[in-house]
């Protein structure tokens, strides 16, 4: 009988990939004053130069093991404790400057003073646009005091509260919030998950089922820890080397499975 729920949180129970593009959508705008250019085509040539860049610096064995992404690279932070994070805190300056200007440079844009500030600029509007999935509190609601729930997510501590700062109403609901750049290491790693577990007294595996969205982390992590899983397949792919115990669209969806897995 399921007895708890693990959730994460980014594009899970907070819309993030929304909050990145309004946050692009805002910042690249600031440009059409200055230059007479797209500012869609601006954010794409940013997106690609960060998606190329977050890898060529030393931190990313690490950013890639507790599971920094590339965009929260764009805008965290950073203030955790460890020399991990402080090396971190030297690198993004840099890494933002320079995807920025890079991506101004492939619109024939020669302006590091303007990279700067846009690079600076960015973090601002990323935490002005937050956003919630219109049913997360509805679900949250649904399952609070039926079971246990936790939190495990992955990425900067710091960052992370950041989050959840900005969207109050989200914590409360928790029993336990588990962020990986406090353990060490992230989804899928399995002593994360074993972890979490212990967290949660007089809950079992075969009692557990894990909710999210990224079929690397979530429902890889979950599968090898042995526990059941639910895969919100926002963008209707395919997946091939990972299968999640459930699929939905949606994250009210869940609700049915959970329900289901209750009565067996």
């Amino acid at each position: 009988m399921l007895k708890a729920v693990f959730f994460d949180l980014d594009d899970t129970l907070l819309w993030d990939a929304k909050s990145i593009s309004e946050a692009f959508k805002a910042t690249c705008e600031r440009v059409v004053d200055k230059y007479n250019i797209n500012p869609e085509q601006l954010e794409k040539e940013v997106r690609n130069s960060a998606t190329r860049l977050y890898p060529t610096y030393e931190t990313y064995d690490f950013v890639s093991d507790v599971g920094i992404g590339i965009f929260e690279g764009m805008w965290g932070d950073f203030l955790d404790e460890g020399e991990h994070f402080e090396k971190l805190r030297e690198v993004v300056p840099k890494y933002r400057k320079q995807a920025w200007f890079e991506g101004l440079q492939a619109l024939d844009i020669e302006d590091e003073a303007l990279a700067e500030e846009l690079a600076k600029v960015f973090p601002d509007e990323r935490k002005k646009h937050i956003y919630l999935y219109e049913e997360t509190l509805e679900v949250l609601d649904t399952l609070k005091g039926k079971y246990k729930l936790l939190m495990l997510t992955n990425g900067s501590p710091h960052l992370q509260q950041t989050k959840l700062s900005l969207s109050p109403e989200l914590a409360p609901y928790f029993d336990e919030i588990v962020i990986s750049g406090d353990f060490g290491h992230g989804k899928p790693n399995t002593e994360l998950f074993n972890y979490a577990l212990s967290l949660l007294d007089g809950v079992e595996k075969s009692e557990v089922v894990m909710v999210g969205d990224n079929p690397m982390t979530d429902i890889l992590g979950a599968s090898k820890f042995g526990v059941d899983s639910i895969w919100i397949n926002h963008d209707g792919i395919e997946l091939e080397d990972v299968v999640p115990t459930f699929e939905v669209n949606r994250l009210r969806e869940i609700l049915p499975i959970i329900k289901s897995l209750s009565e067996e």
